[in-house]
C-alpha cells in the first residue's frame, strides 16, 4: 500500500471543510478594516490613527490552560473560544487599549470539522460582542503530539491606545482604594487544580452541594469581559490603574500595577466567595494562601482609585450591572 498524508495522521480534506465551515464565523467579524478575506498569505487590517496623535500598538497572547480538558470531556466547545477571546480582550484594556483585532491558533489530535467549527464560532461570538475582527488564524493537525480527541488553542489580540493614555500604575498612591468586580467563576486559571481535586470525588454531572447548576457547566462558564466597563471607566479618568485577575490571583496580579514601594491590603471578608471556590478549598483540604494564589476568588477585575472617586466607580458599575466591592487599599 502506498503512503499517503492521511495514512500518517493528517486528514487534508477535513482542512478543506473547516476552512469552508469557517468563513462565515470569521466574516460576521469584520469591519472597514479588515483588507482580506481567508485565503491569503497573510491577514491586512488598516490602521486608522486619526483620532490619536501617538498612537501604541499593544498586544497580549495568552490561552486557556487546562479548560480544555473540561471542555473536550463536556463535548462542549462553542464557549472555550469565548473565554480566550475575552481573556485576551481584558489583559489588554487593562493597560488602556482599545482592542482591534485577534488571531487564533488551533491544534488537534485528529481535525473534526465539527468541532473546529464550534470553536471558532465562539471566538466570533466574543468577537462580535467586543467590536473586534478575527481576521486570522492557523489550523494544525499532529496527530502523535495530541491525542485524537485532544486540542489546544492560543490566541493573539492587538490594540491601540494613546500614548499619554496608557495606564500604568504610575500615578497609584497610598490611600488609593481598591474596587473589586465580580468574576464569573474560575474564568480560565486554576483549572489544573480544580480538575486534580474535584474529579476525584465528583462526575462533571454531578451538582454537589452549594452549587446550583452541574459541576460541567459551572466549569465551563465564560471567562467575563470586562471591557464596556473599562472603557466607561477610562473615558471618565476616574481610575488609575486596573488589574486583570488571571493566574497569580488578587496579589499577584495587581502587583504589576502598584510602585514597588507600596503595599496591597485586602480585605478577604469584603465580598462573598462563590461557591465554586469553596467546594474546591474544602474538598482539597486546600490552605486559604493557596487559594488565594491560585484563584481569583469571585473577583475578576480590580480598579484602583483616588478616595474621592469611589462613589462615582460604583455608581458606573451599576448601571453597567457589574456587581462591584470595596475590597482594599493601597498602603
Amino acid at each position: 500500500m502506498s503512503e499517503s498524508y492521511k495514512n500518517a495522521g493528517v486528514d487534508l480534506n477535513a482542512g478543506d471543510e473547516t476552512v469552508e465551515r469557517i468563513k462565515k464565523h470569521i466574516k460576521s467579524t469584520f469591519n472597514e478594516n479588515v483588507l482580506a478575506g481567508i485565503g491569503h498569505f497573510g491577514a491586512f487590517y488598516e490602521l486608522n490613527t486619526s483620532g490619536y496623535k501617538n498612537p501604541v500598538l499593544v498586544s497580549s497572547v495568552d490561552g486557556v490552560g487546562t479548560k480544555l480538558k473540561i471542555a473536550i470531556e463536556m463535548n462542549v466547545h462553542d464557549t472555550i473560544g469565548q473565554d480566550l477571546v475575552n481573556h485576551c480582550v481584558n489583559d489588554i484594556a487593562v493597560c488602556g487599549a482599545k482592542p482591534l483585532y485577534f488571531m487564533d491558533y488551533l491544534a488537534f489530535g485528529k481535525l473534526y470539522p465539527s468541532t473546529a467549527e464550534a470553536i471558532i464560532k465562539g471566538f466570533s461570538i466574543a468577537c462580535r460582542e467586543n467590536g473586534i475582527s478575527l481576521i486570522g488564524g492557523e489550523t494544525a493537525e499532529m496527530p502523535g503530539v495530541y491525542a485524537e480527541t485532544d486540542y489546544d488553542i492560543s490566541g493573539t489580540i492587538v490594540g491601540i491606545v494613546e500614548k499619554e493614555k496608557i495606564l500604568d500604575g504610575k500615578n497609584v498612591k497610598s490611600g488609593d482604594i481598591l474596587i473589586g468586580f465580580k468574576s464569573n467563576g474560575l474564568h480560565t486559571n486554576g483549572y489544573s487544580l480544580a480538575r486534580k481535586v474535584l474529579l476525584e470525588k465528583f462526575a462533571l454531572d454531578d451538582t454537589p452541594e452549594g452549587l446550583n447548576i452541574s459541576l460541567g457547566k459551572e466549569l465551563l462558564r465564560v471567562h467575563k469581559s470586562y471591557l464596556k466597563l473599562i472603557q466607561e471607566l477610562r473615558s471618565q479618568g476616574i481610575v488609575k490603574a486596573f488589574s486583570h485577575i488571571t493566574g497569580g490571583g488578587i496579589l499577584g496580579n495587581t502587583a504589576r500595577v502598584v510602585p514597588e514601594h507600596l503595599s496591597i491590603n485586602i480585605d478577604w471578608n469584603s465580598w462573598e466567595q462563590p461557591p465554586i471556590f469553596k467546594l474546591i478549598q474544602n474538598t482539597g483540604n486546600i490552605s486559604g494562601d493557596e487559594m488565594r494564589r491560585v484563584f481569583n476568588l469571585g473577583i475578576g477585575l480590580i480598579a484602583i482609585c483616588d478616595k474621592e472617586y469611589v462613589d462615582e466607580v460604583v455608581s458606573v458599575s451599576n448601571q453597567l450591572n457589574e456587581e462591584s466591592f470595596i475590597i482594599g487599599e493601597i498602603g
